[in-house]
C-alpha cells in the first residue's frame, strides 16, 4: 500500500507542468497561481484533519514553503529557456542526486552494503534515464520546436531551483513532522515567497487564476509524498515521487509540440525505461 501511495505525487506532479503549459502564464504567473490553488488545498485539509500545531510546526513549516517557492519559480524560469522536456529532467535527475545523498548519508537511512550497493544502482538509472530523456541530437540539421533557447542561463535557474526544493523536503526529514499538521504552514509560506516574486512583476490575472488547478495537484502530491518519506526515508520516497518525469517529458513531446527528432525519440524511450527500472529497484529494497 505504501508503494502504491508513493505513486501518487509520479501521477499529479508527473502532469503539473503539462498542466501548467496548457493554461499559460509566465513563470511568477504559473508559481503564484499554483501556491494558491496548494493553500486552498492544505486550509480545507486542516480544517478536516484538525492536528496539533505549535510555534516548532508553524516555523519549520514556514520555511519549508519559502524554500519551495524558491525551487518552483526557478523550475519555471528554468523550463522557459530550455523547454519542458529538457528541463524537467535536468531539475529532477539534480534534485535525486541531492535529496538521495541526503537520505543515505546525513539521516542515516541505508545502513547495509545492500542498501548502498541497490540505492545508487537506482539512482544512476534513474539520473542516466533522466539525462536519456533531456538528450539532445546536435548533429541533426533540423530546427525543431524544442531547441534551447538559453542553456546557460536554464541550468543556473534550475541549480538554484534544486536547492530551494531540497531544502524543502530536507528541513521537514529533518525536524520529524507530522505532514497533515505541517501542510497547512507551509503552504502560508510557499504563499509569501510566490507573492514576494511576483511583487511588482506581474497582476493577478486570469492566468494566476488558471494555474490554482496545478496547485491543486501538487497539493495531492505533496501529501503523499511526505507520507512516504516518513514511512520509507527521503531517499526512496523522493525518488519514487520523481518518478513522474515520464509523464511529463512525453506530454512536453505529444501535448505541448515540443518536437524531437527521431534519435532524440530513441533517447527518450530508453530514458524512459530506465527510470522506471530505477523505480522497481526502489521499491525491491523496501519489498
Amino acid at each position: 500500500m505504501t508503494i502504491l501511495l508513493a505513486l501518487v505525487p509520479t501521477f499529479a506532479w508527473g502532469s503539473i507542468a503539462l498542466v501548467s503549459g496548457k493554461l499559460g502564464g509566465d513563470a511568477n504567473q504559473q508559481t503564484l497561481g499554483m501556491t494558491m490553488g496548494a493553500f486552498v488545498f492544505a486550509l480545507v485539509t486542516f480544517m478536516v484533519v484538525r492536528p496539533t500545531l505549535d510555534l516548532r510546526i508553524l516555523i519549520i513549516g514556514f520555511l519549508s514553503g519559502v524554500f519551495w517557492s524558491v525551487g518552483q519559480n526557478k523550475q519555471f524560469h528554468g523550463m522557459k529557456s530550455v523547454g519542458v522536456s529538457v528541463g524537467l529532467p535536468l531539475s529532477t535527475g539534480f534534485q535525486l542526486i541531492l535529496n538521495t545523498i541526503a537520505g543515505a548519508v546525513f539521516f542515516h537511512e541505508w545502513t547495509k552494503s545492500r542498501d548502498f550497493i541497490l540505492g545508487f544502482i537506482a539512482l544512476a538509472l534513474l539520473v542516466f534515464g533522466a539525462y536519456l530523456t533531456a538528450r539532445q541530437d546536435n548533429e541533426a540539421g533540423v530546427k525543431t520546436d524544442h531547441q534551447v533557447l538559453d542553456f546557460g542561463k536554464g541550468l543556473r535557474a534550475l541549480i538554484l531551483s534544486t536547492i530551494g526544493y531540497a531544502s524543502y523536503t530536507i528541513i521537514i526529514t529533518w525536524a520529524g513532522i507530522d505532514p497533515l499538521a505541517v501542510i497547512f504552514p507551509q503552504s502560508i509560506g510557499m504563499l509569501a515567497g510566490a507573492s514576494l516574486f511576483a511583487f511588482g512583476k506581474t497582476s493577478f490575472d486570469k492566468y494566476v487564476w488558471r494555474n490554482m488547478l496545478s496547485g491543486l495537484l501538487w497539493g495531492i502530491g505533496n501529501v503523499c509524498m511526505l507520507l512516504t518519506i516518513q514511512s520509507l526515508g527521503l531517499a526512496i520516497g523522493f525518488s519514487l515521487s520523481q518518478m513522474g518525469i515520464i509523464i511529463s517529458t512525453l506530454g512536453g513531446i505529444f501535448l505541448l509540440g515540443e518536437r524531437k527528432t527521431k534519435k532524440e525519440m530513441v533517447y527518450v524511450v530508453i530514458g524512459c525505461l530506465l527510470i522506471i527500472v530505477g523505480g522497481v529497484v526502489l521499491g525491491y529494497m523496501k519489498a
